[in-house]
């Protein structure tokens, strides 16, 4: 056997075979590809006594048979050609091994455009999923979180549909960054029709992958199925607004059987569309807001995410006995020097000396032999937001 006839065998396949099949996926690993494709060509009149699949239902195989019986590889290859694609299959230097935790419904192999190398990248990569259905909110964040992975150095993930799908995939390539959509047909069809120019940009800037041949068309089952690709493919994913009933939760739940990092993007509690969101982080899942969260999770060790905390405000940088005398202030009038002292439980000299550093920083103001606030505000935050 040539490494042509095993990338023939499994082109072939990918057109008879749907995807994740764990039937397939055992002949597969028993018979090999082209071993598997053998039996399904030869007559099963000539072997009656036996069959090759024992334990896989008649009417599956039945139908293997049939397909197999009109199947022309070479033209999906050469019709892959045309488009710019190519097909990836294990064992090829661009075959990215941490789809072999799928096991027996691991991708007979990938059909691919774009220039890029899908192993290498897959290496650094980040899915972000969510609803279809999305709200402004939902959009800025993935796009926001898309943007932020793509600066440093991550590639997006996703599935190319409407709402967050597609926000992931333009925030990516807003700041020229790397993405890969995984679709639920071939390579060569652009779904949904109204993204098929993000679908060619994202094949000239990044990658676009899927199971199934050139002219394969999406069905409900094969966007579920597709979903188990994203999930294995990268390091985790993160859910961008997701219904209980969501895909995006299929994704999510099968990285975390996988052993990734399962993250999601807290919403309104009052909005069903992050429902689904939250129901995850009530388990496993993470809380994360921004890149710098989920780069600290799927990122190598010591890229922690900055310090989160309000801003510092002039009054915070007060000695702690200058701002007990503060604090000993009456708002609205003006108070004597003793009952200021007493309120703060210092001597008359020491809040003295207190009242007129705080009168040089602009917090009390004097009238006549009394202190009292002024009426006018400091200055505002002498620091940023987030901790940086």
């Amino acid at each position: 056997m040539t490494p042509d006839d095993e990338r023939l065998a499994r082109a072939a396949l990918t057109r008879i075979v749907e995807p994740g099949d764990t039937h397939a996926g055992r002949w597969l690993r028993q018979y090999g590809a082209t071993g598997f494709l053998r039996h399904l060509r030869t007559d099963p009149a000539a072997r009656p006594e036996t069959s090759p699949f024992p334990g896989t239902g008649e009417k599956r195989v039945a139908g293997w048979r049939r397909r197999a019986a009109t199947v022309e590889p070479r033209r999906d290859l050469d019709a892959a050609h045309r488009h710019g694609g190519r097909l990836v299959i294990p064992g090829d230097p661009e075959w990215p091994r941490q789809l072999d935790d799928l096991g027996d419904a691991r991708p007979l192999g990938l059909w691919v455009r774009g220039p890029a190398d899908l192993r290498t990248w897959a290496l650094r990569s980040v899915a972000v999923v969510g609803a279809r259905a999305c709200t402004p909110y939902g959009a800025h964040m993935a796009t926001t979180l898309a943007t932020g992975l793509a600066e440093q150095g991550w590639v997006v993930v996703s599935g190319a549909a409407f709402g967050i799908d597609g926000a992931a995939h333009r925030g990516a390539l807003a700041a020229q960054g790397a993405t890969v959509a995984v679709l639920a047909c071939g390579v060569d069809i652009p779904y949904p029709r109204g993204h098929a120019g993000l679908i060619g940009r994202i094949a000239e800037q990044g990658l676009v992958i899927g199971e199934l041949p050139p002219g394969s068309h999406p069905t409900p089952s094969r966007f579920i199925l597709r979903n188990r690709v994203i999930a294995a493919l990268t390091r985790g994913t993160v859910v961008v607004e997701a219904e209980y009933r969501s895909g995006s939760l299929v994704t999510a739940r099968g990285a975390a059987r996988l052993g990734r990092h399962t993250m999601g993007v807290p919403g309104p509690v009052t909005s069903g569309l992050s429902a689904g969101v939250h129901e995850l982080l009530r388990g496993e899942a993470t809380l994360v807001t921004d890149a710098a969260e989920v780069i600290e999770l799927v990122g190598d060790m010591g890229q922690l995410a900055p310090a989160r905390r309000g801003p510092v405000l002039p009054r915070d940088l007060l000695g702690p006995d200058t701002a007990r005398v503060l604090e000993a202030l009456p708002a609205g009038h003006p108070t004597p020097l003793t009952a200021i002292a007493d309120r703060a439980g210092s001597t008359t000299d020491d809040t003295l000396a207190r009242l007129y550093e705080l009168h040089s920083l602009g917090f009390v103001e004097r009238q006549g032999d009394d202190w009292q606030l002024t009426n006018s505000a400091t200055e505002g935050a002498n620091a940023r937001r987030g901790g940086t």
